[in-house]
C-alpha cells in the first residue's frame, strides 16, 4: 500500500507540514469543500481557503514548543476513514505559554489512489496558561 493510500500516513504528512510552519503543504491534502467544526460544535467553517486560514492564523501567531499525540484510532468503511488521536500541546502566543489537551478527530474520503482529509473538529479540549517555570 503506498503512503498516499494509507489514510493514516496523510493525518501523518499533515500534521507534520503544520508543525512545521508549512500550512501550504496541507492544500493537496484536503478536499476543496472541507468542513472544519469549531470546538463544542459552535459553527463551522467550509472550503479549503477557509480551512487553511485557521493554520496559517495559528502557525503565524504561536510558537509550538511541544507537541505529542497518542492513543491513535483508525477505522475504515468503504471509502471512508475516521482517525483520531489525542494530543498534548504547550505553545507560546501573545507573550503567554498554554497547555492544551484533547481529540483530534478527522474524516477522511478515499479518491483510488490517495485519501482526502474532508471534515474535521477537535473534543475534549483543555487548555490552561502556564508559567514560564512549569
Amino acid at each position: 500500500m503506498s503512503n498516499h493510500n494509507d489514510p493514516r500516513e496523510v493525518l501523518r504528512r499533515i500534521n507534520r507540514a503544520w508543525l512545521d510552519g508549512k500550512v501550504e503543504d496541507l492544500a493537496p491534502l484536503l478536499h476543496p469543500e472541507i468542513v472544519m467544526a469549531f470546538p463544542g460544535f459552535s459553527g463551522s467553517v467550509a472550503g479549503r481557503d477557509q480551512f487553511l486560514a485557521g493554520f496559517k492564523d495559528f502557525c503565524e501567531h504561536a510558537k509550538i514548543q511541544d507537541f505529542r499525540e497518542h492513543d491513535h484510532q483508525c477505522d475504515v468503511a468503504g471509502r471512508t476513514a475516521v482517525l483520531t488521536f489525542r494530543y498534548e500541546m504547550v505553545y507560546e502566543r501573545s507573550g503567554e505559554r498554554y497547555r492544551a489537551t484533547g481529540r483530534d478527530f478527522w474524516i477522511f474520503e478515499n479518491h483510488g489512489d490517495h485519501w482526502l482529509a474532508v471534515w474535521r473538529t477537535m473534543l475534549d479540549i483543555e487548555e490552561h496558561t502556564c508559567s514560564a517555570a512549569s
